[in-house]
């Protein structure tokens, strides 16, 4: 709920060139508004990253991205935040996926075990897995994106019945907790959506080997709109099969003990334990 300027950032390149990073849309309402790191995540404001951005040195941030399973080469260059690296999604889903576990990576792997033709175990494999982050900031980090579906770039998850939303009609609305996060990339080459429940993480990539293919505007090829709806058809799916044991009822993220952190923005305009900056990190 830490409250910061809304305002373009500034970096001096190495060349002593200025660098200033734009958001997709500039939002003349907010423009010099004080906003939450809450309110800018959610609507995927550049800005605001910048602004995070400016707290810490590039090196340190993708210190941490290792530590949560991004082993792809990472530029440690203040554009690093817009996603100007190229990963997995692979990496991608393993990454949000330490959020929903505690604070703990687990790397996904794809073979449990082999077995014969009669049912013989040959050999199991167990997943690596190691402390990423403390549980007091992935459950922090599940809050801050759980607000991108509630009332941020992903929210059409929780719509059902919107005549201008046609694809949200076929897979409907989901009403169990969500943390998620839409992404888009330079020319809308690329969307993404990685979105984690508290039974099961699933990631989108959309986009072609070329990066010269991609929709004519934002408005059609951001992850809103090209990868997003993609995991809505998935996880429908994933609930429709009752094999997998997985329902919306009783769904909720496991808070840590003595957690006592007020996630509540509007709580904290009034000084009920607000929370300062230092809390996210």
């Amino acid at each position: 709920c830490t409250k910061v300027p809304y305002v373009s950032q500034q970096f001096q390149m190495p060349d002593g060139t200025i660098w200033e990073p734009k958001d997709s849309d500039e939002d003349e309402e907010h423009e010099g508004q004080m906003v939450t790191l809450k309110w800018g995540l959610a609507n995927s404001k550049n800005k605001i990253s910048a602004w995070v951005m400016k707290q810490f040195n590039p090196q340190a941030v993708a210190e941490v991205m290792k530590r949560l399973g991004v082993y792809s080469y990472i530029d440690p260059v203040p554009s690093m935040f817009l996603g100007t690296s190229d990963v997995t999604l692979y990496e991608m889903v393993g990454a949000f996926n330490t959020f929903a576990n505690l604070g703990v990576y687990v790397k996904p792997y794809f073979v449990t075990r082999i077995e014969d033709r009669h049912g013989n175990v040959i050999a199991s494999f167990m997943p690596d897995k190691h402390e990423a982050i403390d549980e007091q900031t992935a459950y922090l980090m599940l809050n801050l994106l759980q607000g991108v579906i509630n009332e941020g770039t992903g929210v059409r998850l929780r719509y059902s019945n919107l005549s201008r939303e046609r694809v949200t009609q076929e897979y409907g609305k989901f009403t169990m907790p969500i943390a998620g996060k839409t992404g888009t990339t330079q020319n809308h080459s690329d969307g993404w959506f990685i979105g984690t429940t508290p039974k099961l993480t699933a990631g989108v990539w959309t986009g072609a080997d070329l990066r010269s293919i991609h929709f004519r505007t934002l408005s059609s090829g951001q992850g809103a709109n090209m990868a997003l709806p993609v995991w809505g058809y998935f996880y429908k799916k994933v609930l429709a099969d009752k094999s997998l044991g997985i329902s919306e009822d009783n769904m909720e993220f496991k808070k840590p003990l003595n957690f006592n952190i007020n996630l509540d923005c509007n709580e904290s305009e009034k000084g009920k334990n607000p929370g300062g900056f230092d809390d996210f990190f």
